[in-house]
């Protein structure tokens, strides 16, 4: 079974939900359907093409803006799991100015890495060893956190979640 991104009435992401809430949601009128896949769901009186998104006919107020937590799995996501040093898989993590030279545990400061790399560089900066960033790490836009924890996205979300592509953006899972 599938999952729907769900949007408030102004196109903010609100969450993911599975597909039969989404379903819910819009036979109950409290829900639109923005964007479908091909395929198509059937009752004995109605055919309802399957929702991917859906937005709410009523505006439904937020009390707090999210931010996306910084952990190892949020980082290897935004970094699409790849080393940003050599680009084969990453499996850990590394602070692109080290922490014992008075780099930050901070979004801009942390990026995926293969464990050879991240041993090769150690505590030491970029520039000592020759290596540079393609582009620099950033903070994810906090609508990502409404998917943090999907492994399966539809690629019709990106467009509401404000994800980019490459290595600078959170990418979808694998």
């Amino acid at each position: 079974m599938g999952a729907a991104l769900v949007l408030n009435a102004t196109y903010e992401p609100l969450c993911v939900v599975p597909l039969r809430r989404a379903v819910v949601l819009v036979l109950a009128e409290k829900a639109i359907v923005v964007e479908s896949s091909d395929d198509v769901m059937h009752s004995e009186r109605l055919s309802l093409p399957i929702p991917t998104v859906v937005r709410l006919s009523r505006y439904v107020r937020v009390p707090y803006r999210r931010e996306v937590p910084l952990t190892r799995r949020a980082v290897l996501e935004r970094d699409a799991h790849g080393c940003v040093y050599c680009g084969n898989r990453a499996d850990t993590i590394d602070h692109v100015r080290p922490r014992s030279r008075g780099g930050q545990h901070v979004w801009t400061n942390v990026v995926a890495a293969c464990a050879r790399c991240n041993h090769r560089k150690g505590d030491r900066l970029l520039a000592e060893l020759g290596w540079h960033l393609s582009t620099p790490p950033v903070q994810p836009p906090a609508t990502v956190a409404v998917v943090m924890g999907w492994s399966v996205r539809d690629p019709s979300w990106a467009q509401y979640l404000g994800l980019g592509h490459g290595p600078a953006a959170v990418a979808p899972a694998v």
